[in-house]
């Protein structure tokens, strides 16, 4: 069950939008090998002086284009994978969206199945 969280700056279309929820949600599936259809995605559009972040943090040079993505998931916890699903993400982004690899950061957040409630107050099991 992953979860998913994309912070950027207010302005681009919904369309790009789309295709950013679009992009993580397959590399969740295709890479992470969560269940084609486990899609819950929330893109979060911030203001400047909410989005904060380092310009310059370990080397990289971001621009106003910068992304954060965060995954929460109890399926890709292996070294391996997390490095495919990082890969992926950078090169479909850049290829769909042209967004330049120093914008995007990734953060992935592993639990176990008993810190999901699906619904109803019950704990997944």
């Amino acid at each position: 069950m992953p979860f998913a969280r994309i912070d950027l700056l207010k302005g681009k279309t919904s369309e790009y939008r789309a295709i950013l929820a679009d992009v993580v949600y397959r590399g969740i599936v295709d890479v992470l090998k969560a269940p084609d259809g486990d899609r819950f995605v929330v893109v979060g559009e911030h203001s400047p002086d909410n989005l904060i972040y380092d310009p310059h943090f370990l080397g990289w040079e971001r621009s106003p284009d910068f992304i954060l993505i965060q995954v929460t998931s109890t399926v890709g916890n292996n070294k391996e994978s997390k490095l495919a699903f990082y890969r992926y993400i950078a090169d479909e982004l850049k290829s769909k969206l042209s967004v330049r690899p120093d914008d995007i950061m990734i953060n992935m957040v592993f639990v176990d199945r008993s810190d999901w409630s699906f619904g109803n107050g019950e704990p997944w099991t």
